[in-house]
């Protein structure tokens, strides 16, 4: 049976269709860009759901190791202030052993870093995946800071002592200067030579034990400062 003239015939009416359903699949150019936005959305909550379990667990392992040191640290004498174990969450979480040694995480979020600020920049002083070289590494940092600490306070207490003996031996020959006028008022042509002769004696005593005392500590301070050089070094 043979069409109309006004109808299509079947299977061109099917291919019609079939186009016509292919134009309507078709995603238009607005489609597309929010699908393209939906996704770059999605890899970035991935993303960020990422770094954020890196950073908890770099911030875990910190915790880790202050509870390894909090033992150690408690048994610094309680005079001393020097130390203060801290963590200071962030981008890169770090466990502040005092102002210019802390520890932190490496790249790969698993490497334990300790580190120390010098004059000549920040060295890392061990680096270890393992606690264990990190915990010895900062018991031997605090007793290195405790005996520094003791040759300051010798040198100190050393200038202090030059100091006092220099006013003593200056007072006594003030003393024994003024002793001299007064005799000298009462009787100008009967001073003695002997009381002359002891206040310059006394004063070039004193001005030797000064500089003796000066020269020992800058002595000392001069090896505290080699030692630690070679320490660093």
């Amino acid at each position: 049976m043979e069409p109309l003239p006004h109808e299509a015939p079947p299977q061109q009416a099917c291919n019609g269709v079939a186009h016509d359903a292919n134009t309507a699949e078709e995603p238009r150019p607005s489609s597309r860009l929010k699908h393209a936005l939906r996704k770059a959305r999605f890899d970035e909550a991935e993303h960020s759901e990422v770094i954020a379990e890196l950073r908890g667990a770099e911030t875990a392992r910190l915790e880790m190791l202050q509870e390894e040191l909090r033992p150690i640290l408690a048994e610094v004498p309680k005079d001393v202030d020097m130390f203060d174990l801290g963590l200071m969450p962030g981008d890169r979480s770090r466990l502040f052993i005092d102002m210019i040694g802390f520890v932190e995480m490496g790249r790969d979020r698993r490497t334990y870093r300790f580190v120390q600020d010098t004059r000549y920049g920040r060295v890392v002083l061990v680096e270890s995946e393992r606690m264990e070289p990190i915990v010895d590494a900062v018991a031997n940092y605090v007793a290195r800071r405790l005996i520094e600490r003791e040759k300051a306070l010798a040198g100190d207490m050393m200038l202090e002592q030059a100091a006092r003996a220099y006013a003593d031996v200056r007072k006594m020959s003030s003393k024994t200067q003024v002793k001299g006028d007064a005799e000298t008022l009462v009787s100008p042509s009967h001073q003695s030579f002997l009381q002359r002769s002891f206040a310059f004696l006394i004063e070039v005593l004193g001005s030797s034990l000064l500089f003796a005392l000066l020269a020992i500590g800058i002595w000392n301070a001069w090896r505290f400062v080699s030692a630690w050089w070679l320490g660093h070094h």
